[in-house]
């Protein structure tokens, strides 16, 4: 962790003590290391630690860093089986610290970022991935309208403004010529899939945005809802599904490995256990998703490329994160032209 940065201790305190029942001071704080867009903090108190998320400092995006709708989301959460942090308050008075931010709980867990889960028994490995697969499908089962949330997002047309929206982002971000990319920019639109029942779907669900218990095989709670929305759950499934696709070198992936001997669910036992909880029959279009999703990812590591040669990236690893961008859009494109 890091200091506290541009926290105003002084001013977040008095905060607490009028926002957050039971808060006693004093209060101090640790910036969370790692690549968050939203600056986060671990709050230590009298009375509790707690976690606070805001929106960075100076001129942004108009819907960038939307800390009120993860608090929004979050909180309509929690009446269902979705196992998120508990959330106490939401503050959009730029004067406290100097932006909108939200605290909840500081959950006490594990997060894992290999998902070979190496030092983990390997019985227990195929437990975490389980509770895994049950919290996504329990999040797409939710009926989000009973909870508020029918105006959270538009569901209509979900994947081609998806599509259109990454391809933006990418040809915003692009510092060499990759015929793949531009290939795949293309083939998306004309080869999309009839749209399906919306759900929320949290948009970056990864094994390291998950906090598990600290001796059991199971999910305390789902962080980072920064890109959720109201869309197509199988786009956001395929997304979290990449793990089987792309290797460890390339993206903290599980290709290449013996799933057997690790106790880890191959790919189609893990979706097979998604259509059981959520419901549904064998997906027609998965592939078609997979694709989007290596598209939608090789996007994103393209913007980090822009950031890492513009001097403006947050990680020190960025150059050669960004750099992936290349084979995840061959990789990409490579299943695109398999399936004709």
């Amino acid at each position: 962790m890091a200091g506290n940065d541009e926290l105003a201790l002084d001013r977040i305190e008095r905060w607490l003590g009028a926002h957050v029942a039971g808060f006693r001071g004093p209060v101090t704080a640790e910036r969370f290391a790692g690549g968050q867009s939203n600056p986060t903090y671990r709050l230590r108190s009298g009375s509790d630690d707690y976690v606070l998320r805001k929106k960075p400092p100076g001129p942004l995006l108009p819907s960038a860093h939307a800390v009120d709708r993860e608090f929004r989301v979050m909180r309509a959460l929690a009446a269902t089986a979705v196992a998120v942090p508990r959330v106490f308050a939401l503050c959009e008075d730029d004067a406290v610290t100097g932006s909108a931010f939200y605290v909840m709980e500081h959950l006490d867990g594990r997060i894992f970022w290999d998902q070979r889960l190496s030092g983990i028994p390997p019985g227990e490995r195929g437990e975490i991935f389980a509770s895994m697969n049950r919290v996504i499908a329990d999040l797409h089962s939710v009926d989000y309208a009973a909870l508020g949330l029918a105006d959270f997002g538009r569901p209509g047309n979900y994947m081609a403004r998806q599509i259109a929206r990454w391809s933006r982002q990418y040809r915003a971000s692009e510092t060499v010529q990759q015929p793949a990319m531009d290939a795949l920019i293309d083939w998306l639109p004309a080869h999309l899939p009839p749209e399906g029942a919306p759900a929320i779907v949290h948009g970056d669900y990864r094994m390291d945005n998950l906090v598990f218990h600290q001796t059991e095989p199971r999910v305390i709670g789902v962080l980072d809802w920064e890109l959720s929305t109201i869309g197509d759950p199988l786009a956001d499934f395929a997304y979290h599904c990449l793990t089987w696709r792309v290797t460890p070198e390339l993206f903290r992936g599980l290709a290449g490995i013996d799933f057997r001997a690790l106790g880890i669910p191959n790919e189609t036992e893990y979706v097979a256990a998604y259509c059981r909880h959520t419901g549904r029959g064998p997906i027609a279009n998965w592939e078609f998703y997979l694709v989007y999703s290596l598209f939608r990812l090789a996007a994103i590591l393209q913007g980090i490329a822009r950031r890492a040669i513009d001097g403006t990236a947050a990680s020190a690893d960025a150059v050669a994160t960004g750099a992936t961008a290349i084979p995840m859009g061959e990789q990409a494109w490579a299943l695109a032209r398999s399936l004709g």
